[in-house]
């Protein structure tokens, strides 16, 4: 994988670049360990040789993987960078990959290996994020972000009683 520093001037901006075999997830761990990476979004565009999804299942509260072993096409790569409750990067990426029929599939990503390329863009935040575990998911999600501004949100109750067109 090679990456340059394309930005520092209001928070960092890297491009990576990966090659032919590389894995994304423990080389993508390690550049954001290195580099101090905290509070930062991550996009992208490439193709995998294998990828393996996952698919979060609520009722035994935990990621259930699906293996995709053939080339196909990254259409979309989203997430972002915090710390864990050690204060250790963190990554919680959802990719959309396409087959060579057009078929496309989601979730969250658990692993792949590049092939041909993956182009990612990294945007630091001016704010860092940390993670804590949620007691009802036993997910690790963002805490302490103060969102001003916000109405509460809508019941069903209240949504289907506003549905009054007069």
């Amino acid at each position: 994988m090679k990456w340059d520093l394309l930005d520092d001037k209001f928070g960092r901006t890297y491009a990576l670049i990966y090659d032919i075999g590389d894995e994304v997830i423990q080389n993508l761990l390690a550049f954001a360990s290195e580099q101090k990476l905290a509070g930062s979004s991550v996009s992208g565009i490439g193709a995998f040789s294998d990828v393996t999804l996952g698919y979060f299942d609520w009722d035994q509260k935990k990621y259930v993987p699906n293996l995709i072993s053939e080339q196909v096409e990254l259409v979309s790569l989203l997430g972002d960078i915090s710390l864990d409750p050690a204060g250790n990067p963190a990554l919680h990426v959802h990719v959309v990959v396409g087959k060579r029929d057009g078929t496309a599939y989601g979730g969250h990503l658990v692993a792949a290996h590049v092939r041909p390329t993956l182009e990612m863009i990294i945007t630091e935040s001016p704010q860092h994020l940390q993670r804590e575990i949620d007691p009802v998911t036993g997910l690790a999600t963002i805490k302490g972000i103060k969102f001003g501004g916000c109405v509460p949100p809508l019941t069903t109750s209240a949504s289907s009683s506003n549905t009054d067109n007069r």
